[in-house]
């Protein structure tokens, strides 16, 4: 909730997308400690569980989770029903990124293992997402008066105190997170050790849904109020886009610390299916955004196809992953060859031309 509200305020003084970055960034703190210790460890069965799982959570349990708390609340005030979440027009960016996130994940599925290499290109990648975001317009003052009581109150503060309130935010929120997050992680293994739960089933849902709780807090913070749900979501996809990039990268960073050489993740044929997996629904999630809205029933069917996956582990897998890239390949079929020029597309390259160029 700390780190929310800053993000909220610093939504007027730098792109909102920025500070959903640095949100996404400290809220994933967590996932990073748990993936830190493993590749550390050189615990290689359980890296690539772990991130295949949180990132799977993340679309298919955090998405649909904030078009129904939305879609509940928008019946409350209104009482009709929400078909879609719309995306502001700067969230292209967001949904361009998520793309080119996905890129390199499928060279590294194709080759078989996540190296240094690899990782240099997945930092880049998001080096220039930020660099992109950063010249994002900021948010609309008459907005203001839509926040809630604390950021509302920061975002009025004389300027000095306004820098003070939102840094002090941030770092709270992501120093709770982080001095938390061992002794957090140590306890659930204790749990999952008395109860029996193995230990890639722990690794694989238990941890992600535990660590990425704070994306879940904020998330239905926003979601309850309608009008910002659309900042949920994107505060979804920026941890997508921050796993995809920054996760995965130190994982061979710290892999190759911890031998004292520089060395690669290799994958073996269970650790490619779960990549394939998590790259199918990604993208899948991600050329539904190029609409720049969710609807209802892509909600559902996220979350349904998590569910089948979820409930029966890698019985399914196989034909889970073939409904997502069908999908993903007549939804993206349908957008580009007979739509044309699809809504986020052409926001980008408007947006390019405007503020980047």
């Amino acid at each position: 909730m700390l780190i929310a509200w800053a993000a909220e305020a610093a939504q007027f003084f730098v792109a909102q997308g920025v500070a959903l970055a640095i949100l996404a960034w400290l809220q994933t703190l967590p996932e990073f400690a748990v993936e830190a210790v493993l590749a550390w460890k050189q615990q290689v069965p359980l890296l690539l569980a772990n991130l295949t799982g949180a990132l799977r959570l993340l679309t298919g349990l955090g998405w649909p989770m904030i078009y129904a708390v939305a879609a509940y609340f928008h019946r409350r005030k209104t009482g009709n029903r929400m078909g879609t979440i719309q995306l502001k027009d700067e969230h292209c960016v967001e949904v361009i990124g998520l793309f080119a996130a996905l890129a390199w994940g499928f060279v590294v599925w194709a080759k078989g293992s996540l190296d240094v290499i690899d990782a240099a290109v997945l930092i880049a990648v998001y080096c220039v997402y930020l660099w992109v975001l950063r010249r994002m317009p900021v948010a609309a003052e008459e907005a203001i008066e839509d926040l809630d009581f604390v950021p509302r109150t920061i975002v009025k503060a004389p300027r000095h105190l306004r820098i003070a309130g939102i840094v002090a935010l941030f770092a709270a929120g992501g120093g709770l997170i982080y001095f938390t997050a061992e002794s957090f992680l140590a306890s659930l293994l204790a749990v999952s050790a008395s109860i029996g739960i193995p230990n890639f089933v722990f690794v694989q849902w238990v941890a992600p849904f535990v660590s990425e709780f704070p994306e879940k807090v904020s998330a239905f913070y926003w979601a309850r109020t309608v009008e910002r749900a659309s900042m949920a979501l994107m505060n979804m996809v920026s941890s997508n886009i921050n796993q995809w990039t920054l996760l995965a990268a130190m994982l061979p960073i710290v892999y190759s610390m911890s031998r004292g050489s520089i060395s690669a993740i290799p994958l073996d044929d269970q650790q490619e299916l779960e990549l394939l997996l998590t790259l199918g629904q990604s993208l899948l999630s991600a050329v539904m955004l190029l609409d720049m809205r969710l609807k209802w029933w892509e909600a559902a069917g996220l979350f349904g196809l998590w569910a089948v996956q979820f409930a029966f582990t890698t019985a399914v897998h196989d034909v889970v992953m073939a409904t997502y890239f069908i999908w993903a390949g007549v939804e993206l079929v349908r957008r580009v060859f007979i739509l044309r020029n699809p809504p986020a597309v052409r926001l980008f390259s408007k947006m390019w031309r405007k503020h980047v160029r």
